[in-house]
């Protein structure tokens, strides 16, 4: 595998990865590798979003992380996948265990911000190839799906054509900053470029569309299957950082201490002048605090 020198380019987007598909039971995934023998850190982003969500923490981390960004079918990946496959919460954990699989990839610092997989993947026993958690401002099960925007999601999904009508107002710009949109996700403003990437493929494709639907329409049984999972938390006993962000609108300081609190070894930090998207905020206070928790054990 080849690899560009470490950094960011004018954009502050990191310029080591590579970017790889693989295809997976349910489809063509696509994701960025940076590439090394150094400690494996996997990094999850939330709903229409893409690995680039990223960018900037890969950047901060720099050479000494193998850092690994799949784009997950959440409604901004670029492939449709199988009309067979299972989107819902399970089916999504279920292909994030299958990509550690098949990219053997062991020991893995896994890493969750504003969706989570990490409850259920703990809960149905598919975390053998993980290390540690780090769960940064995460849905949990007493928040799911999360917030307001979380809420309008569910609802747009329950609706017929109701995730395309949601969709359409976010192609003028300035309605992305409103409360049931992203306005509510993160302090600083999401660069346009960026929410162009994650919009598009939604906005643009029937299919993916369609995905993201099948997603968002499970959230009863997502709600119970979080809440079940987390009484098995206690029973992981791997080093868990549950990284909140200060200022928090979408997921409450309170879910993020019950979180910590659910598992035995567990530390609980919070980083001030931030909201739920830590990687957009403060993606230098969030890089350090996971190279920390990584090198400290």
């Amino acid at each position: 595998m080849s690899t560009r020198p470490g950094g960011a380019d004018s954009t502050g987007r990191a310029m080591g990865d590579v970017m790889e598909e693989i295809d997976l039971s349910a489809g063509i995934i696509s994701y960025e590798d940076s590439g090394g023998e150094a400690p494996v850190v996997v990094l999850c982003h939330g709903l229409l979003m893409t690995a680039s969500l990223w960018d900037a923490v890969v950047a901060e981390l720099g050479p000494g992380f193998r850092c690994v960004r799949p784009t997950l079918p959440l409604g901004a990946h670029r492939h449709p996948m199988r009309p067979e496959a299972d989107l819902s919460l399970r089916g999504q954990v279920r292909l994030l265990a299958e990509f550690l699989e098949r990219l053997d990839l062991h020991e893995v610092t896994l890493v969750f911000n504003d969706w989570s997989g990490a409850q259920p993947l703990v809960a149905e026993g598919w975390d053998g190839r993980v290390g540690r958690l780090v769960l940064a401002s995460c849905e949990t099960f007493d928040n799911y799906p999360p917030g307001l925007p979380g809420r309008v999601i569910a609802l747009a999904a329950a609706l017929p054509g109701g995730v395309a009508a949601a969709l359409k107002p976010l192609r003028i710009k300035a309605l992305r900053r409103l409360p049931m949109a992203f306005g509510l996700m993160s302090k600083r403003p999401i660069p346009d470029q960026l929410a162009d990437e994650w919009l598009e493929p939604a906005m643009t494709q029937p299919a993916i569309r369609a995905d993201l639907r099948k997603y968002a329409r499970g959230t009863r049984e997502g709600r119970r299957r979080m809440a079940d999972a987390n009484s098995r938390l206690h029973g992981f006993g791997k080093p868990v950082l549950v990284v909140w962000a200060a200022e928090d609108k979408v997921m409450p300081l309170r879910s993020g201490r019950q979180l910590a609190a659910s598992f035995p070894d567990s530390r609980f930090v919070e980083i001030p002048d931030s909201r739920t998207l830590l990687p957009i905020d403060q993606p230098q206070a969030l890089a350090d605090t996971i190279a920390a928790f990584v090198s400290d054990r």
